[in-house]
């Protein structure tokens, strides 16, 4: 037997460490452990109650002591606070953390209890009130006809749209281009007067150099008398000179310019049969003989009446101009019409 006594003090402490590791051996061989099942049991528990993770498709899976999550969260401290779940429970070693986050995950929607429907309260019947209910406060008023409102009438229709204004150009008659007047008035050297006017109105359409109407035929034109000599005053010798001043186009009078036409008549010392003959002639190329018409019989016969008047008296022949007689003046200067 081993006495302590004489046993250095080194030693006595190297038998007191190796008694101390022993008892701990033999308490940790004492150590009850815990299986994997209970393990993942009470992995699940803890997530479960855990009110942030509520509804998230998470799967636990536990093995040896080692815990692997799988499933989707939808942020990243879902994802952290399920690690920190399993890690708080006793006998978990690791946890492998294989969660993966998605924003748009949504937790399952759970279905609400139906709420039960209270029963109807039994119905009392009251007793008539002697007093008749106005129309307006009982429970069964008849509500009022609806107001039925005609529909305005629908606007008349629009009027149409104007046509377009047609376009309008310009033609020109150059110099010299003839006007056929058909006068509608008489002119005499024995009675008209010098700047008296007189009317008439174009015998025939003319035309510019393409072929294109400037002046209807009927074109109303107004003219002057210019020169007049009366046969009794001037030894005999009488003259009648007209010119034409305007043609009115849609209500304008456009002024214009020609060579003047003139008739003079005989003077004395003549004999009869030419005073007589001639006058006839002159009246009725006057009245006509382009155009025809009365004014050739009336331009005859004031020839001829002017012809046998001559005879009777001394003085020299009148000349004159029958109304519907023809004369053709011709332009000094060009004229412009826009139709």
């Amino acid at each position: 037997m081993i006495e302590l006594q004489k046993t250095p003090k080194g030693l006595k402490n190297l038998i007191a460490i190796a008694g101390a590791l022993g008892l701990a051996l033999a308490l940790a061989g004492c150590k009850h452990t815990v299986d994997d099942a209970t393990l993942n049991s009470n992995v699940q528990s803890k997530i479960s109650a855990d009110s942030t993770l509520t509804g998230q498709p998470i799967q636990v899976t536990t093995a040896n002591g080692v815990v692997t999550l799988n499933g989707t969260v939808d942020s990243d401290a879902a994802r952290a606070a399920a690690a920190n779940d399993v890690m708080q429970v006793a006998g978990i070693k690791m946890v492998n953390n294989s969660l993966v986050v998605d924003a748009n995950a949504q937790p399952p929607v759970v279905a609400a209890a139906p709420v039960p429907t209270p029963a109807p309260a039994p119905t009392v019947k009251s007793k008539p009130s002697a007093a008749k209910s106005t129309p307006a406060s009982g429970p069964y008023t008849q509500a009022p006809a609806p107001i039925v409102q005609n529909a305005p009438p629908p606007p008349p229709p629009l009027p149409p749209p104007p046509p377009p204004k047609p376009e309008l150009k310009t033609f020109t008659l150059p110099a010299g281009t003839v006007l056929p007047i058909r006068t509608t008035e008489a002119l005499s050297s024995g009675t008209s007067t010098q700047g008296s006017p007189f009317h008439g109105a174009l015998a025939a359409d003319v035309t510019d150099a393409d072929g294109n109407l400037v002046l209807a035929s009927g074109t109303a034109v107004t003219g002057q008398v210019i020169t007049v000599q009366d046969a009794a005053h001037f030894k005999g010798s009488s003259l009648l000179s007209i010119t034409l001043t305007s043609v009115s186009v849609k209500g304008d009078r456009l002024p214009v310019s020609t060579d003047p036409y003139s008739l003079e008549g005989k003077g004395r010392g003549k004999n009869t049969a030419e005073k007589v003959g001639g006058g006839a002639v002159v009246g009725a190329i006057l009245g006509g003989i382009f155009g025809g018409g009365k004014g050739a019989a009336i331009g005859a016969a004031a020839g001829g009446g002017i012809g046998a008047g001559a005879n009777a008296v001394t003085k020299g022949q009148e000349v004159s101009i029958p109304s519907e007689s023809i004369v053709r003046f011709k332009l000094t200067n060009s004229l412009s019409v826009t139709r």
